[in-house]
């Protein structure tokens, strides 16, 4: 079959400059990979979780990765976690998980699976150790919703080699607490371009890193509904889904 003349391919399987998209073909491998998103909040509810399940869908059906959701911790499970290649923990907030299904979720990251946390990841779970380990860094406080500078200082990332080297955009800018030292900073924020950032001259706002035996991805990103709708922003969270589930 004869394929219609495109200008680029670009990553993902999506094409620019072209009105058809061609499916790349699915192995065995692909197929079985699936994501949880979970979304559980015991604190602030961020308005913006319907959004951020609607676009992970979405980029599940664009991207051959299956998505499951729930906000039940009771899904916390061993032999439920494992069908998973990793789990995104979307704006979860304080307690959200019992002794219990924190041990499971242990394991599975043991078993040398991913985890994505996105926003308000980071103010969840402040009494495990492990978790703050996990996620990279504890939520301290925030300023108002406003524009900033994002540097990108890893461009070789799937979340960010793409990005520009200053990439100006609207989000609600968290500070942070509990820094882990062995984190992979795949972007900072400049503190100089907006106002109430406390981390000084090295904001980490999205990182990477191997952990106890799985690999984790969080990025700050992703409080207003509009994030959600934006195709940097989209491609970023599907480079750090990407680098979770291991392809």
């Amino acid at each position: 079959m004869r394929l219609p003349r495109c200008f680029l391919v670009v990553p993902f399987g999506l094409l620019l400059g072209c009105s058809q998209k061609v499916e790349p073909a699915q192995s065995a491998a692909t197929k079985a990979k699936t994501v949880l998103v979970f979304y559980k909040t015991a604190g602030f509810y961020h308005t913006s979780i319907p959004a951020g399940i609607k676009a992970i869908q979405q980029l599940g059906r664009e991207n051959n990765f299956r998505v499951d959701t729930t906000n039940q911790a009771t899904r916390f499970q061993l032999d439920t976690l494992r069908k998973y290649k990793a789990v995104v923990f979307l704006s979860t907030t304080q307690d959200v998980l019992n002794a219990e299904q924190q041990t499971a979720f242990e394991q599975y990251i043991r078993l040398g699976r991913g985890f994505v946390g996105v926003h308000a990841a980071t103010d969840t779970e402040y009494e495990w150790p492990w978790y703050n380990g996990l996620v990279g860094a504890y939520f301290n406080k925030h300023p108002n919703i406003q524009q900033a500078t994002v540097n990108v200082i890893d461009n070789t990332h799937p979340a960010t080699s793409f990005l520009p080297a200053k990439w100006v955009r609207t989000d609600e800018w968290y500070n942070f607490r509990s820094l882990a030292t062995d984190l992979r900073v795949l972007a900072t924020l400049d503190e100089t371009t907006y106002s109430g950032g406390t981390n000084g001259p090295n904001h980490p706002i999205a990182w990477c890193h191997a952990y106890d035996g799985g690999r984790a991805f969080y990025t700050a990103l992703g409080h207003t509904d509009e994030s959600y709708q934006e195709p940097l922003f989209l491609r970023h969270l599907l480079g750090g889904i990407t680098y979770a589930i291991g392809r």
